[in-house]
């Protein structure tokens, strides 16, 4: 029996020291009283795309959520906060990202949420893959048409 919905969150991070910061984001997720079955992809390193810095590290994690996705993306940007982010240009470096890739099969498109999140990236489909091979894309179909599409993408499993 599933509880909840299941969601997937894109994780990313080229500052300070993303592993760690995973590890931590991972115990407070699991904390939380409306996440159920959290589950993190392995990581990958990908150079930046339209960005500068570091290379990142990203990852996926999949859970089941008992609330609402607005709610989601205000527990994903409160643990951001918690966690040391600090916002301030579009695409600038940054120690943690927690997106909202997926959740479920709903499509939305608000000022706050788009899912499925709107940007297909090699970084972001090889760890979703990893996680739920068959996955679909609300709207999109299947995300393992997509890969293909990211070749030009610089990402590697580590």
């Amino acid at each position: 029996m599933t509880l909840g919905t299941t969601c997937h969150l894109g994780l990313g991070g080229n500052l300070g020291d993303p592993h760690a910061l995973f590890d931590e984001l991972e115990r407070r997720m699991a904390a939380d009283p409306r996440v159920h079955a959290f589950e993190m992809s392995p990581r990958y390193a990908s150079a930046p795309v339209d960005a500068t810095g570091p290379d990142y590290i990203n990852a996926v994690a999949r859970l089941q959520w008992t609330d609402t996705p607005e709610a989601l993306l205000a527990l994903c940007m409160q643990l951001e906060s918690d966690l040391g982010r600090v916002r301030s240009v579009r695409n600038a470096p940054r120690l943690i990202d927690v997106d909202v890739l997926l959740f479920g099969d709903q499509v939305r498109n608000s000022p706050e949420l788009t899912v499925p999140h709107p940007r297909t990236r090699r970084f972001v489909l090889a760890p979703l893959l990893d996680l739920s091979p068959d996955i679909e894309i609300p709207g999109l179909g299947p995300a393992a048409h997509w890969l293909p599409n990211t070749q030009d993408q610089v990402c590697k499993r580590i």
